[in-house]
């Protein structure tokens, strides 16, 4: 596997190079642009290629057999090549932004004046990949080394020409524990109630990309301090200062406890199981906040899971998941707590529980959960166990007897039969009917013809 990772990267690499050459072949500039060169600085393979030209996009079409355009009025292009797709777009200056997303009119123009309309200053170096060469005209390998995120030029114009750019600051500085430099924080803190102009999709995505990568407990916070959470998940920054009983909760308040989870998530990666479980780890106590109650006893809870999935369904409606995500995510909420009685589970409940669709995000989440408060794996490591000793066959029992033999039984087609059915894998499970004999009786005892 890791030798084929390996050629992947390789080859990925080899294409982007191969279009470089290609451009610079008919007498064009090209480079290589953006995070692949800061990847390059800081020693690391990149992921993706971006590649700026002074070639036109009508040529760039020409030149290159497989194309697709991807926003040509703003001089984009996709070069695809052996299924791999590359950015290729034109030098370009724009004009202002009217919207807070796109500049109103972009005129073809030259590498600097490319430059100098990016966002940050590590995402503004070029490289020729052929020579090597690395050309920077705003000091972003200073900015690399001395890992601090700064604007290109005026902060406030840079945000105001696209409002998530603020988000990207707090991701940047998250994912490459970077620190933000004191006048673009500044900026993001002024311009934060701005950040609502952005469109849910684009706010999904940039979320998703803290909470999946290196540093999602950082970035939270950095969001905190610069006023974007209140703004876009006010619902998570009513956390903080929700105290919780230190006999369960050392750890402090469920803003604390929320924080240590996401930290414990160790950047498992953006896969369709990770952003859900990162996203349940993110979510899974939002309903505390609303239900905390003290009396004599201590501080309590009560009904917590079920405002919290109130609270995850209207967010995730907000920022416009997918119904599959929602479903997964609000079923990781509804049983986080039920782990709490494994012990006491009689064996058909246990069976039916650990089967559930997504147990193993289920699992780690309990994990989690627990880590992140008493530390107490007992819970985690019975049903561990159980999975380990169980087979198929003890979580998934095959039937004894089917619809038709309960028809040929005298039984009439309904839902009677779905009943019966559905009785007979339960007691299956709880292993008091193991063959067919057993399971007829079973039947003829309790429901009449």
């Amino acid at each position: 596997m890791l030798v084929a990772m390996e050629k992947k990267e390789n080859d990925k690499r080899k294409y982007a190079e191969e279009i470089v050459r290609q451009l610079k072949s008919v007498g064009f500039e090209a480079y290589f642009v953006g995070g692949c060169v800061r990847d390059f600085v800081q020693g690391i393979v990149p992921g993706d290629y971006d590649i700026v030209t002074s070639a036109l996009p009508d040529k760039i079409i020409s030149l290159f057999p497989h194309t697709a355009d991807i926003g040509a009025k703003f001089g984009v292009v996709a070069v695809i090549n052996d299924g791999y797709s590359y950015e290729v777009a034109t030098f370009r200056r724009d004009d202002i932004y009217k919207d807070g997303r796109r500049p109103s009119q972009i005129h073809f123009s030259t590498a600097r004046e490319d430059v100098l309309r990016r966002d940050f200053t590590i995402n503004g170096l070029l490289m020729d990949p052929v020579t090597g060469q690395i050309i920077d005209y705003v000091d972003g390998r200073a900015d690399i080394e001395n890992k601090i995120i700064r604007t290109i030029g005026n902060s406030e114009k840079r945000f105001n020409e696209d409002y998530l750019r603020m988000l990207r600051a707090v991701r940047f500085a998250a994912n490459l524990n970077y620190e933000i430099e004191p006048a673009t924080k500044k900026a993001i803190e002024i311009n934060a109630a701005k950040i609502k102009q952005i469109s849910a999709e684009r706010l999904q995505e940039e979320i998703s990309k803290i909470l999946a990568r290196p540093g999602a407990r950082r970035g939270f916070e950095l969001m905190a301090q610069t006023g974007i959470l209140q703004e876009i998940l006010p619902e998570i920054e009513r956390l903080r200062g929700v105290e919780q009983p230190p006999r369960f909760h050392p750890e402090g308040d469920v803003w604390q406890h929320t924080l240590m989870m996401l930290e414990l998530l160790q950047n498992k990666g953006n896969s369709d199981e990770n952003m859900s479980l990162a996203w349940a780890a993110l979510l899974h106590d939002a309903g505390k906040a609303l239900t905390r109650t003290e009396d004599e006893n201590g501080v309590h809870f009560y009904g917590h899971v079920q405002r919290g999935e109130e609270i995850a369904e209207n967010i995730m409606q907000r920022l416009r998941f997918s119904r599959a995500r929602s479903e997964t995510v609000l079923n990781l909420i509804h049983y986080h707590m039920v782990f709490m009685n494994v012990h006491k589970m009689r064996p058909g409940r246990l069976k039916r529980f650990l089967r559930m669709p997504d147990f193993n995000l289920h699992l780690e989440l309990n994990r989690l959960d627990c880590l992140a408060s008493h530390g107490m794996l007992d819970n985690y490591e019975f049903c561990r166990d159980q999975l380990q000793k169980l087979v198929v066959e003890d979580l998934y029992p095959p039937r004894l007897l089917n619809g038709n033999d309960l028809i040929t039984l005298g039984y009439v087609p309904g839902k009677i039969i779905g009943n019966i059915l559905e009785a007979l894998e339960n007691e299956q499970l709880e292993g008091r009917i193991k063959t067919k004999q057993e399971a007829r009786e079973f039947v003829e005892a309790n429901w009449k013809k």
